[in-house]
Parts: structure tokens; C-alpha cells; sequence
């Protein structure tokens, strides 16, 4: 199975030049930082102790900020690296003032330039969040005897399967980890199932807040007299979905304005095109616009602004999870009161929205109608969870 496994990442090393060339294409690469993928290092490594953590994207890497920052304060800790394998991520990055940290795009899964990173960097231990599992990175750092944790780690239904499928080349990577923290029981019983001992459940990372969580302050006077719905971290055809809502509740709902935050804002002109069908107005973040009176929908096409939007919002909805993606995690909109709704695609997050659909804190919608009845219930009704969300947060 390893054989194989090398041999498929040999061939995306080969493909690599178009891989690149087409993404870069598409805005998903970053064109000056490309060959950090290679193991082409461009930040200095300090003498003294290094910390490495890796995260997959942008939710991976916000759970682990107070952490960081942690991390950060510690006088024996010289240095702190942060890989990510998204572009998304390293702009969310930038955002924060780290005093020791520093961020790298996460190498290829291949021997050489694995090998090639760790001699480079030399981390002391190294921490993977979620389900970042690469075979060929986790057996060097167990052969350098580098101290190797998982942690908020996560295990859908549908990856238990394929781990359990291949269970013994997935057991023998699994092992080499010193620790595994789950962050949930599903998790927890899916790893126990194939055979991993080394466990201990904490719960989910995503439920801590950061310290000094500052962010833009978006101007409400902007969005005078306007009821807003919030259709946050977005995925094709979810925007039309909310395009369309908003054409059947605009007489409904008087100064109803609709919010749309795509996961991947390199989306937003395609986001922008159907509007235009639709001969909806619409006006984006970067634009600008100090009056927004005569616009449907307001796109926002800048990482790392959604909290902005959710302290403003009356209804946010969730996205990934009208689609088959698996959802976005809730929390961030819940902290500032909002009202959720949800689809029914939110394995990602099973435990959190099972537990704030237990607490009526959430609402899932079955299907497009279901939608419209749903969030019309909720814009109607302007008020916000902070009270319900308080006796909640104590009690978790």
C-alpha cells in the first residue's frame, strides 16, 4: 500500500507544473509562493526550540489560535511555524500579530522534500489538527524521533469506512502518532474500532474563543433600517439558492438586504454574473459603498471579515450544508447571537449542531421550501439568542 502511495504522489510531483499553472489560473496559488509546496523554504529558521503546527485550511487553523497565542508567550519557545495547504488560510494568517510566528504552505506527501523540510526546520515536536494524516511526513518524523500529536481530531462516518477498508496500512501510520485527542465520541469509538490506544478526549477545540479577538467593525449606519440574512461560507449553487430567496421575501420583508460570504472568494465574479441575470443589485466589499440603499445583495469578497458580518446579521445561514460539503462550523455566528440555519449536510460539525439543535439555538431546513418558511420566521422576528446563548455557554 505505501508503494502505491508513493507512486500516486510521484505522479502529482510530474503533473505539478500544470497543476500549478491552472491553479494559480483560478487565483487558488499563490504565484511568489508556490515552491514552499516543494520544500523551497523562504522564511529563516531560528536557533532554538521550534514548534510546528499544521492545520489543512482556515477552520483548522482558527481552532488552534489560542493556542498559538499560548504558545507564543512561552520564553523556551523560540519559534512557532504554521503550515496550511490552502491560500485562503495564509491570508486569514496575516491577520493576526504573532510575535514568534510564522506561517509556510504545507510540502508535497514525497520522501525527498519531506526529508528536505525536516532538516531544514527541525521542529522539536510537531502538532497536526483535525484529519491531517500524511503517511510519508508522520513515518519520517516517528524515524527522527520527533513527537508527533493530533489533536480536535475528527472522523466522519464515511472516512471510518475507508480507514477501516485499508485498516492495516491505516493502523500502522495511526500508531505513530505519541497522542491522539478526538474531538468528539464518534471519533473517539472510530479510532478505538481500529485498534489506536493512544487517546484522550478533550472535546472540540472550536468551542475556545481567541484571546484579543479583534476585528473590523463594520459601520451599521451602512445598513441603516435594513433586516439583513447572512449566507456565510458559501459553496456553488447555494448562492442562487439565496439570489432566490431574496427575490420572493423582497416585498415580504421591508428593507431586506442579503449578505453572501463565499468560502472561496476567487468565486465572487461568478457569484456576481448570475446577480446580474437575475437583474439583482449588488455591490461588493472592496468597492466601498457608504450607501447601500439600493442594493439587493452585498458581496463580501475579502478573507476574514465574517464576524464582522455575523455582529450585524439577523439570520445567518451556514453554508456547505445545502450541498453535500459537510457544513461550516457554527460557532463563530452563535457567539454573536445570531439566528442559524443549517441544510442537512453538516458532518463536519455533527455533535455541535446535534447539540445546538437540542438547545432550539439552530434550525435545520430539509430542503428549499423548508428554507423559505424557516428563514422567513426567523427575519420577522429581529431579535437576537444572546440570552438563550449565555445559559448555554455556561452549561457546555
Amino acid at each position: 500500500m505505501r508503494i502505491i502511495y508513493s507512486f500516486l504522489v510521484y505522479i502529482v510531483i510530474i503533473l505539478s507544473p500544470l497543476i500549478i499553472v491552472y491553479r494559480i489560473f483560478k487565483k487558488k496559488e499563490n504565484p511568489q509562493r508556490f515552491f514552499e509546496k516543494f520544500s523551497l523554504n523562504k522564511e529563516k529558521k531560528k536557533r532554538g526550540k521550534l514548534v510546528w503546527f499544521h492545520c489543512s485550511s482556515v477552520g483548522e487553523f482558527l481552532s488552534v489560535v489560542p493556542l498559538i497565542q499560548e504558545f507564543d508567550k512561552i520564553e523556551k519557545i523560540k519559534q512557532i511555524l504554521v503550515t496550511t495547504s490552502t491560500l485562503s488560510s495564509s491570508k486569514i494568517f496575516e491577520k493576526f500579530k504573532f510575535k514568534k510566528t510564522l506561517h509556510q504552505f504545507y510540502p508535497l506527501d514525497n520522501i525527498h522534500i519531506v526529508n528536505n523540510f525536516l532538516n531544514y526546520w527541525r521542529p522539536s515536536s510537531v502538532i497536526f489538527v483535525e484529519s491531517e494524516i500524511w503517511p510519508t511526513m508522520i513515518s519520517q518524523l516517528k524515524k527522527k524521533k520527533i513527537r508527533v500529536v493530533l489533536i480536535n481530531a475528527r472522523m466522519s462516518e464515511k472516512s471510518f469506512r475507508r480507514w477501516f477498508f485499508l485498516r492495516y496500512f491505516g493502523k500502522n501510520i495511526l500508531e505513530k502518532f505519541d497522542y491522539i485527542f478526538p474531538q468528539n465520541k464518534e471519533t473517539f469509538l472510530y479510532f478505538k474500532k481500529l485498534g489506536i490506544n493512544k487517546l484522550k478526549f478533550l472535546g472540540n477545540l472550536k468551542f475556545i474563543s481567541t484571546h484579543n479577538d479583534k476585528f473590523k467593525v463594520v459601520n451599521k449606519k451602512y445598513f441603516k433600517n435594513r433586516t439583513i440574512i447572512c449566507s456565510a461560507s458559501t459553496h456553488h449553487n447555494e448562492e442562487e439558492i439565496f439570489a432566490n430567496l431574496h427575490m420572493r421575501y423582497k416585498r415580504k420583508v421591508p428593507n431586506l438586504i442579503t449578505i453572501i460570504i463565499p468560502r472561496h472568494i476567487e468565486r465572487t465574479n461568478e457569484i456576481a454574473q448570475m446577480l446580474d441575470k437575475k437583474k439583482l443589485k449588488f455591490t461588493k466589499h472592496s468597492e466601498n459603498k457608504k450607501n447601500l440603499d439600493k442594493y439587493d445583495v452585498y458581496i463580501v469578497d475579502s478573507y476574514g471579515e465574517s464576524k464582522s458580518f455575523y455582529k450585524i446579521s439577523n439570520v445567518v445561514f451556514l453554508g456547505g450544508s445545502l450541498v453535500p460539503k459537510g457544513g461550516q462550523n457554527p460557532l463563530e455566528a452563535l457567539r454573536f447571537g445570531c439566528n442559524i440555519l443549517h441544510g442537512n449536510y453538516t458532518f463536519n460539525f455533527k455533535d455541535v449542531y446535534k447539540m445546538l439543535g437540542k438547545e432550539k439555538l439552530s434550525l435545520k431546513v430539509k430542503n428549499i421550501k423548508d428554507l423559505e418558511k424557516k428563514a422567513l420566521i426567523l427575519l420577522k422576528n429581529k431579535r437576537k439568542n444572546f440570552h438563550k446563548i449565555q445559559k448555554f455557554k455556561s452549561e457546555i
